[in-house]
């Protein structure tokens, strides 16, 4: 599902973000990647959504080659691929409803099939009953909940998260996970970058481990 073949990533400063990474993440997998800061996860994670390409080297998700894809595929590209950041990027002058309908107003979806599709993926993260809420009235849990759903409501392929639980206590980190286990369950190919340790020993899923660009070790935790 998502494949780099030795990839590297060096910016115009001279800075080399990525250094001959490869690995293969099946469909359907769950993997956490994880490392210091500045050691490349946020520039792994945003190849795969082509918000940067690679100096050198393939990224490949599903069948697409990544660095085949013209400029006018990219939208095409992204609908198939959920994200979830650390800071949930939430509009606070909208309802939680208008927040998680945003992409699909964006992708052209009928406002019956959309309102059905929200609903359903507020009632997978639990916030159902919160549809016509303010974001800012929620606690930090809900409001990455909220964000979640957002990620899931066009059922993507592929599900990326940034940093998820970085802003919250251990208890909300691990009700967050078990979300994205869910989500995996039915098919889903996730892959969470994280500096949790304790937390992805935990979790007992595949760790990719990066150090100053460079993948050093692939493993189950």
């Amino acid at each position: 599902m998502i494949s780099f073949e030795n990839v590297s990533k060096r910016y115009l400063s001279g800075q080399e973000a990525l250094s001959n990474v490869s690995f293969t993440l099946r469909e359907g997998e769950m993997a956490f990647l994880t490392g210091h800061s500045g050691a490349g996860k946020s520039t792994l994670l945003r190849m795969i959504m082509l918000m940067e390409r690679p100096s050198q080297g393939q990224v490949v998700v599903g069948e697409q080659n990544l660095t085949q894809l013209g400029r006018h595929e990219l939208p095409y590209h992204r609908r198939r691929i959920g994200v979830v950041f650390q800071n949930h990027h939430l509009l606070f002058d909208r309802t939680v409803f208008e927040n998680i309908a945003l992409p699909l107003q964006i992708c052209g979806y009928e406002p019956e099939d959309a309102a059905r599709r929200v609903r359903a993926a507020l009632n997978k993260v639990g916030l159902l009953e919160k549809e016509n809420q303010s974001p800012i009235s929620l606690s930090s849990g809900e409001q990455q909940r909220v964000g979640i759903a957002r990620a899931i409501v066009h059922k993507p392929r592929v599900l990326l998260a940034d940093e998820p639980t970085g802003n919250l206590d251990p208890e909300l980190s691990e009700e967050i996970m078990k979300l994205f286990q869910q989500f995996n369950r039915v098919g889903t190919t996730v892959l969470i970058a994280s500096h949790d340790l304790s937390l992805i020993e935990r979790m007992r899923h595949r760790t990719l481990v990066l150090r100053n660009g460079r993948l050093i070790a692939d493993g189950r935790g």
